[in-house]
């Protein structure tokens, strides 16, 4: 996703200036560089995001460096646009919330750019409307054609792959969750199976999430709405149709950059506006959501190793999200 970003900023971002690229690999940091018209490569994190030069940062390293960079940001006084997770630990993203509160200003706006897709935006505004009645259930899949690694498990599918769901979800709903159950199958070879969770939300509604990391078609997510006079269902985006030899196709990602290439767009020109006004964008995620949604991960891998509902416990909203 670095080097993904690293093009946008360059080719679909006007007012932006590519200005580093910085990796721990050299080679690879340049290479992004040289494709994407950086000035400069670093290797770095932190002086990086100290330069003078630098006015705001997104940060795409590995999960666990999330949260630090953040704070890092912070507290050099630059906004940051932080691939998720902000961390998948929610101690560790209330850290990020207090650095944040202490410096008085929002600062970190999260990468779940799902919140920019339109099959969302449509279903939240189906909802806000009326046009569905009162929302009853929320039926999600997601699936990848197969696990980024061998050593992938049922609770990583939790913690890496649902906070997608868990965070949209929550947005489309306008509510947070109450509990949740975890569940896989068994496949008949070693791979991770798919895990499927039932959430019920504070307001009543139930929501359902399949997480299958090795359906080896091809990349998938959808949803449905379902409300209490009608529902919404996202389609599969599929630009041709082939038809020969008797048979009709269409095709599926590999994964999922091409799927939601319009809404990582959509949510980098308003991480710029955010850089450029100072005003947080009215519909992305924050800090605040970042925990939600680690809270709610941490309750699943729970739920799935115990075999029984657990609850999600969240801290009181801080007004400073609100």
């Amino acid at each position: 996703m670095g080097a993904d970003h690293a093009r946008i900023v360059a080719e679909d971002m006007p007012g932006a200036t590519l200005q580093v690229v910085c990796d721990m690999d050299a080679d690879r940091a340049k290479s992004v560089a040289d494709a994407h018209g950086a000035a400069d490569v670093a290797s770095d994190p932190e002086a990086t995001i100290a330069r003078t030069d630098v006015d705001a940062v997104i940060v795409a390293s590995p999960d666990f460096t999330h949260a630090p960079l953040s704070k890092a940001c912070i507290t050099a006084g630059k906004r940051v646009l932080c691939e998720k997770p902000l961390s998948q630990k929610s101690a560790e993203c209330i850290e990020v919330m207090q650095t944040e509160m202490a410096a008085g200003l929002r600062h970190v706006m999260l990468g779940f750019m799902r919140r920019y897709d339109q099959s969302y935006a449509e279903m939240r505004e189906a909802l806000a409307n009326g046009a569905l009645g009162r929302a009853l259930m929320m039926h999600n899949f997601h699936r990848n054609v197969e696990t980024p690694a061998a050593d992938f498990t049922g609770a990583m599918a939790i913690t890496n792959s649902a906070p997608h769901e868990f965070d949209v979800v929550r947005l489309v709903l306008r509510t947070e969750y109450a509990s949740i159950t975890a569940h896989q199958p068994r496949r008949s070879d070693a791979r991770v199976a798919p895990v499927v969770m039932v959430l019920e939300t504070t307001d009543g509604q139930l929501v359902t999430i399949e997480i299958n990391n090795n359906a080896a078609y091809g990349y998938d997510v959808r949803a449905e709405l379902v409300g209490e006079v009608g529902s919404i269902a996202m389609n599969n985006v599929a630009y041709t149709r082939t038809d020969m030899k008797l048979a009709s196709a269409t095709r599926y990602d590999a994964d999922w950059r091409g799927r939601y290439h319009e809404a990582y767009v959509s949510q980098n020109r308003a991480f710029l506006r955010f850089v450029e006004t100072g005003t947080f964008p009215e519909i992305a995620s924050s800090s605040w959501d970042g925990y939600a949604a680690a809270v709610v991960a941490e309750a699943g891998v729970r739920a799935l190793q115990s075999g029984t509902k657990q609850a999600v416990e969240m801290i009181a909203k801080p007004e400073f999200y609100a």
